[in-house]
């Protein structure tokens, strides 16, 4: 069976607008930002697959770890008709559940969402190719602003797995899990992949490596800017710099000018200091009873939470709650 074709919610001007509405406002903030939803272009996602293969990243390999152990347990604990992947990529993971799901019959469809349509078309085809009868309906849209366009029915289960709920902000993730409740019916499961919190000595190497691909990666952002906007930034007078913040407990990505700088993108020219930096990416970190208590507050009731041996990762299995009313999503 080939894929439905994508359903289409995020065209290509939303994203440049989008772009630019984002470039505008962090570099006249103060301190200076950029949210990582702009590190994923070509070259990124390709850095990206890279990282996770190295020695030092420790969450693809400890989640992936967690679903290898539990995917046949998610499967008869959810019955699953409809499975639904948030912020989908290549959907590698993902296949740990399919394969689960399909040796125990009964789930119907696969709808992952992403933003990209090159990379969305092409996992949906290898899908579908690799699953036959399972109906494959990929979309197109930002899972901060389209949630309410996941398919209707009962018996879903939405993944959203990596620890990409790290990098939002802790109000961005109240109204991200108040979306996503909102778009479910009581009864209905979330699956959530958290990194936890541990020593810095094992985090910050994971996004500061001994080959330099995440400082390849970070910079790779500013690249892009300079294709898409016409930015004159010079990449390489800018360093890498990972930081772990105690108070918060998450660790910030940042580019920190190494010399003074005038930067020209859209019609704004952007003065930086020499050390001035530029924040790139926010990964929290997450404690089991923090993770209970957000999802509760989100009308979630946990029902199951996993980690790998060494206990580096976690993954909560809730479910859509009939006795918790549900708040608003703005």
């Amino acid at each position: 069976m080939s894929a439905e074709p994508l359903e289409i919610h995020l065209e290509g001007w939303d994203l440049d607008r989008r772009l630019r509405e984002d470039v505008e406002a962090g570099l006249t903030a103060r301190p200076k930002w950029l949210p990582p939803r702009w590190f994923y272009d070509a070259r990124g996602s390709e850095l990206f697959e890279e990282i996770t293969r190295l020695p030092e990243y420790y969450p693809t390999r400890a989640e992936r770890s967690i679903l290898t152990e539990r995917a046949g347990e998610i499967a008869e604990l959810t019955g699953a008709k409809t499975l639904i992947e948030l912020g989908s990529g290549s959907s590698e993971k993902t296949r740990l559940l399919l394969d689960a799901f399909t040796r125990r019959g009964g789930l119907g469809t696969f709808v992952p969402l992403d933003v990209s349509v090159s990379a969305l078309r092409q996992s949906t085809e290898q899908i579908a190719a690799d699953y036959p009868g399972l109906r494959v309906r990929g979309i197109v849209g930002d899972f901060t602003h389209h949630l309410d366009r996941l398919p209707a029915g009962g018996g879903r289960l939405v993944v959203f797995l990596g620890g990409t709920i790290g990098n939002l902000l802790p109000a961005e993730r109240v109204r991200f899990l108040a979306a996503t409740r909102a778009a479910l019916e009581p009864g209905d499961w979330l699956l959530l992949g958290t990194d936890l919190v541990k020593d810095p000595a094992v985090i910050v190497p994971a996004y500061d490596d001994a080959a330099g691909v995440t400082a390849e990666f970070n910079r790779n952002v500013l690249r892009m800017i300079n294709r898409e906007l016409g930015a004159d930034f010079e990449p390489e007078a800018f360093a890498h710099v990972a930081l772990w913040d105690p108070e918060r407990e998450w660790i910030e990505m940042r580019l920190r000018a190494e010399r003074p700088m005038r930067v020209r993108v859209l019609d704004l020219d952007v003065e930086f200091g020499a050390g001035e930096d530029l924040r790139t990416e926010v990964s929290a970190k997450f404690r089991p009873e923090g993770i209970a208590e957000e999802l509760a507050a989100a009308g979630f009731a946990g029902h199951a939470f996993w980690t790998d041996a060494d206990g580096l990762f976690g993954v909560t299995l809730a479910r859509a709650d009939e006795r918790l009313r549900p708040p608003t999503a703005d």
